[in-house]
């Protein structure tokens, strides 16, 4: 997201005004922890995996399209949870989230 999609994401949400440079130094500041969790690594066994779904609907190419965020997430042996991805589809039935036929 831009500093201006942030700034209007704030402001519709909260009623909040913040200025670019807030912006800017509220994400310099988050930046590195972001990046420590995108690589930290996973455990090798996970007893438990949970999948879910967000359904949304977003405004693209001037129409109305509805969208799911997928997410999956584990709980390791010691019973902390982890989040193992999450990805974005068309929707739930999106072919690439479906299993292949046998």
């Amino acid at each position: 997201m831009s500093t201006r999609d942030i700034h209007n994401q704030i402001k519709d949400i909260y009623g909040i005004e913040l200025s670019a440079e807030m912006v800017s130094k509220i994400n310099d500041s988050i930046i590195p922890q972001i990046k420590e969790w995108q690589n930290k690594p996973l455990d090798s066994i996970y007893p438990f995996v949970f999948m879910d779904a967000i359904h949304y609907k977003v405004r693209e190419d001037g129409q109305i399209k509805n969208k799911a965020a997928y997410l999956v997430s584990g709980v390791n042996i010691d019973g902390c949870k982890d989040v193992l991805g999450i990805w974005i589809g068309e929707n739930e039935t999106d072919r690439s989230t479906k299993r292949p036929k046998k």
